[in-house]
């Protein structure tokens, strides 16, 4: 690398002999600085144990946080996530690197996707305006269910005759991969220029799926560990967690949302609010529910407590919102969580790489006829773009990748490697849909691109 560097130098040092004159320039001088930080750089990669010295952690930290400041900067400015960058950094300093090795990711996992789960969740509903969503909560529900099986479907059949996979193996695989991200979905519709109505359909379809998968991947956990899968347990299961996420967070976000008030401006009150959500997590998690509905639900109590103290007729104080603090603790984990996702690659074999992105591709097919089949004439061409256009996996398919090598599950090795690929090729799809959308202008000024319903269209939907 050295001999290139140096006829490179020698090119340029020739040029400038023949036109402007560079006095002092030695060009074995720039090999000597460049060797030395070439040498730093390597260094970084060797440490004793799994996880590098407290200095170097420090500075992929300060990383992570001008990528995440700089990549929101970035997407306002063209439309292009900060999803995308924040994951190739994770696979610089974790595969390429090996700053943070692939064990010590594997202990992080339950502790930080927990804490991730809960945050963007709970953002999520915080964000969401109750009135939004239960108007478009027929189009979320039908999103999610057939956006879901629809994938499930594509992912399984290919994963059974491309891959050689058993079907339950299969099944797991498309259930963990099979809905949106709301940890991307929720970022990406605040800086996009749609109607709020769509917004809300869209981060309330893509909570709703993460759910989902959570719920589903963990009974397949189970069914294939026992060799065959029990359908009046998926059901049990499946109904026991939404009844409790829903009793929980409705049962404990209501009187909390009278309590905060009473708080009014205290100064820990956010952190209070921060310690319910921690043992409502607690508790769903006892009870037999993943929290992620729990969590979502209890924010939409209190995102929403003005609309609905009017309803429950009790007055609210004016209260300063502690926005900022939950604004960049929101910013901190979302960003570390998809470096997170990054230092979980694997690029141990070709196929998997190949069959995540053709697979990825597929499910946006799908994406794009459940997308005719559901969204009425209400919806302008505007919405119907970003609406095909949002497939991104994240957040349940990162973290659920790694519960089949931890329960020592048939073909456990390939799960991170491809959903890893599927994440990033799903992102770079909706990066890719969603700048092809800017192109398109919305209808109204005012309300973006839904159209609001007309007599006359309602006999023709």
């Amino acid at each position: 690398m050295n001999s290139i560097i140096l006829s490179i130098l020698n090119l340029l040092r020739g040029q400038t002999d023949n036109g402007i004159a560079l006095p002092n320039f030695d060009s074995e001088l720039v090999l000597d600085k460049l060797a030395e930080l070439g040498n730093s750089i390597g260094t970084l990669s060797i440490q004793d144990g799994p996880i590098a010295s407290a200095h170097v952690i420090l500075l992929a930290a300060g990383v992570v946080i001008f990528l995440g400041v700089a990549g929101e900067a970035f997407f306002k400015k063209t439309g292009i996530p900060d999803v995308a960058f924040l994951m190739i950094f994770g696979v610089i300093i974790g595969p390429v690197f090996g700053i943070i090795q692939p064990e010590a990711v594997i202990q992080v996992v339950p502790y930080f996707a927990a804490l991730a789960l809960i945050i963007i969740m709970f953002d999520g509903g915080l964000n969401l305006d109750i009135k939004h969503v239960v108007k478009t909560a027929h189009f979320s529900v039908t999103l999610a269910i057939l956006g879901f099986i629809l994938s499930v479907i594509i992912i399984s059949l290919a994963a059974h005759y491309v891959l050689g996979w058993f079907w339950l193996e299969s099944i797991l695989l498309a259930s963990i991969v099979g809905g949106s991200s709301s940890a991307i979905v929720f970022g990406l519709v605040r800086n996009i220029k749609i109607s709020e109505e769509t917004k809300s359909m869209l981060s309330f379809e893509s909570a709703l799926t993460d759910i989902l998968a959570t719920i589903v991947a963990f009974i397949l956990f189970e069914a294939v560990l026992i060799g065959h899968l029990d359908m009046q347990i998926l059901q049990e299961t499946l109904g026991r967690a939404i009844v409790v996420g829903l009793v929980l967070g409705f049962g404990v976000g209501i009187p909390w949302m009278y309590v905060s008030t009473k708080l009014g401006n205290a100064q820990h009150a956010y952190m209070l609010t921060l310690g319910i959500l921690f043992v409502l997590f607690f508790l769903a998690n006892s009870f037999g529910e993943s929290g992620a509905l729990t969590a979502l639900v209890f924010g939409l109590m209190l995102g929403n407590k003005n609309h609905l103290a009017g309803i429950l007729k009790f007055k609210l104080p004016r209260i300063e919102l502690d926005d900022p603090t939950h604004n960049q603790l929101t910013f901190l984990v979302r960003s570390f969580f998809f470096v997170f996702v990054g230092l979980m690659a694997s690029f141990g074999q070709i196929e998997y790489v190949v069959f995540g992105i053709l697979i990825t591709i597929a499910v946006y097919v799908g994406r794009v006829f459940v997308g005719k089949i559901t969204l009425t004439k209400r919806f302008s061409k505007l919405d119907r773009a970003v609406t095909n256009s949002m497939i991104p996996r994240g957040l349940a398919a990162a973290v659920l990748a790694t519960y089949p090598i931890t329960l020592g599950l048939p073909n456990a090795e390939a799960y991170p490697q491809i959903i890893f690929f599927i994440i990033l090729s799903s992102v770079i799809i909706t990066t890719i849909g969603l700048g092809k959308s800017k192109k398109i202008p919305p209808p109204e000024s005012v309300e973006g691109g839904f159209v609001k319903k007309n007599p006359k269209d309602s006999q023709n939907e």
